[in-house]
């Protein structure tokens, strides 16, 4: 593609050499800028792209895009440079135009909120399927495009611009009419979404998280608004959030509500109940009312399948086609997932990694043993990233103690923070619990009528392990929280080999899963 077509989605921007050149390839990465390509050079957290330009002009690129002016950068002879306003937005636009504007030739949904999003992206592609529409899906777990699915990437949010545009050209290709994107505040506040037409949008929630990033929770709010403001058709939110008000109020959408508490809502469910095993619900939708049947645990899901519901709807899906699709969708992998374990405890993998996600997975546990009437246990392991909000440490420490019976403190991700650290933060919040503190070299002193008791074992794999070959007696339950289906743990910006499944399943057999770090 010629540059001066790439540049026709940018409203300002100056050009300094030739503009009738032809492209071969886009990206923002200067070790894979190729001959006869264009480089974007974008200004990061802690890495500033104009530091590369030399580099990327030296694999072959011939078009460089930067913020800086001209005199500020050494440009190498013969190559083009475009000075724009905002790198990152550009780089998302010019991605668009280089693969032929992709999202414009498909309806996209795009999914976002602070917990549930992969679930509800997940169970719109499945809906959409079901009914017989050709769609794909780009989230954090994987994208699938027709038959083929596409990991992500370790620790992804939302893919980099050209990555998205990419997949959504491949949709495109694969004649899909719809694209379900999941949108995260990152990737909406580094504007990896520019140049990507959304049809709707979907909300899950807004509640405490990466105020790390956000430095505030309204700086939040507005950064998850973005993607409001500019869908096309409709958007659907949940009127239960507190961010209803402010969100409906942003956009110039039509808006579909929904909620399991507001009855005002254009959706709602009532008299949730959990049947064999399932949860069965009335969809309340005007004067009309529909039985509708999940396998998905808990009120947060019963939720999430409203908003997907909502999204379905209005698009023209049968009401009789999203009950069949509701009562064969399967979870996301990670999202409380059960671990056959041959054992005569019961042991769950969630990705819950914020403090609402894991009051309501360890609610919904808490509340199945209670059912029971049993002597039964709740054991929560857990941890809290490292170099993200901190602000939410204690609450975790304190949600955990309050609830589940046993929680054992360990390693998420502690990145270039100390894990100990980490974990007194989290120890913080237990005393409002009034918890007792055990060494796990003291566990044996316990008595049976001793509840509510944390531990610290920093290393995750010693933590599962433990969890599971020590403490979990008969009709016990063991929950993994805040890792899901990722596969590696980040210490001192490397990423390492791990999975938590696999951990779960080194324990039952009596081992330990251990990461070998390298010496710093």
């Amino acid at each position: 593609m010629k540059l001066y077509k790439l540049l026709e989605n940018l409203s300002d921007y100056k050009v300094y050499g030739k503009v009738h050149l032809v492209l071969t390839s886009i990206t923002e990465d200067s070790r894979q800028a190729k001959k006869g390509g264009l480089f974007v050079a974008v200004k990061g957290l802690t890495v500033d792209g104009h530091k590369f330009i030399p580099q990327a002009v030296e694999n072959g690129a011939k078009v460089v895009v930067g913020e800086l002016d001209k005199g500020e950068i050494n440009i190498p002879k013969g190559a083009t440079y475009v000075k724009v306003k905002n790198s990152r937005k550009a780089l998302g636009l010019m991605a668009s135009s280089f693969y032929g504007n992709s999202s414009s030739k498909l309806k996209v949904i795009g999914v976002t909120g602070t917990d549930g999003k992969t679930t509800t992206a997940f169970l719109i592609y499945h809906i959409l399927q079901t009914a017989g529409k050709k769609v794909g899906l780009v989230s954090t777990v994987s994208a699938k495009i027709g038959k083929r699915e596409v990991d992500t990437g370790l620790h992804v949010t939302n893919p980099d611009p050209v990555t998205l545009q990419s997949f959504l050209a491949d949709m495109v290709k694969a004649r899909c009419e719809f694209a379900v994107v999941e949108v995260t505040s990152h990737g909406l506040d580094q504007e990896r979404t520019a140049g990507v037409n959304f049809d709707s949008a979907a909300l899950t929630n807004i509640t405490h998280e990466h105020l790390d990033y956000h430095k505030s929770f309204e700086e939040y709010l507005d950064t998850k608004a973005k993607l409001f403001q500019y869908v096309k058709s409709f958007v659907v939110l949940n009127r239960d959030d507190e961010s209803f008000e402010y969100i409906s109020k942003t956009t110039q959408a039509r808006t579909i509500s929904y909620a399991i508490k507001d009855r005002s809502s254009d959706l709602y469910a009532q008299n949730i109940r959990e049947e064999v095993g399932k949860t069965v619900y009335e969809l309340v939708r005007g004067v009309n009312s529909f039985k509708i049947q999940t396998d998905l645990p808990g009120e947060y899901n019963v939720s999430n399948s409203l908003a997907a519901i909502g999204i379905a709807l209005e698009y023209g899906v049968s009401v009789e086609s999203i009950k069949k699709a509701l009562l064969s969708f399967k979870a996301p992998k990670g999202r409380l997932e059960k671990i056959e374990t041959y054992k005569n405890f019961e042991v769950y993998v969630d990705f819950a990694h914020t403090s609402n996600s894991l009051e309501n997975v360890l609610s919904l546990l808490i509340k199945r043993i209670a059912q029971k009437q049993e002597k039964r246990k709740l054991i929560a392991v857990f941890g809290c990233a490292g170099e993200r909000d901190v602000k939410k440490r204690p609450l975790m420490g304190e949600i955990s103690t309050r609830i589940a019976d046993t929680s054992i403190f360990t390693a998420e991700d502690p990145r270039s923070e100390d894990v100990n650290k980490i974990i007194t933060e989290i120890v913080k919040g237990t005393r409002k619990s009034e918890v007792m503190e055990i060494k796990p070299s003291h566990f044996k002193t316990l008595k049976e009528s001793d509840k509510h008791y944390f531990l610290r074992i920093p290393e995750r794999g010693e933590a599962i392990s433990f969890a599971i070959q020590k403490l979990a007696k008969k009709g016990d339950i063991v929950v993994i929280c805040g890792k899901g289906h990722e596969q590696s743990m980040a210490y001192d910006g490397k990423e390492y080999d791990w999975s938590d499944h696999e951990a779960v399943k080194m324990a039952l057999k009596g081992d330990i899963k251990k990461i070998i770090r390298e010496e710093s």
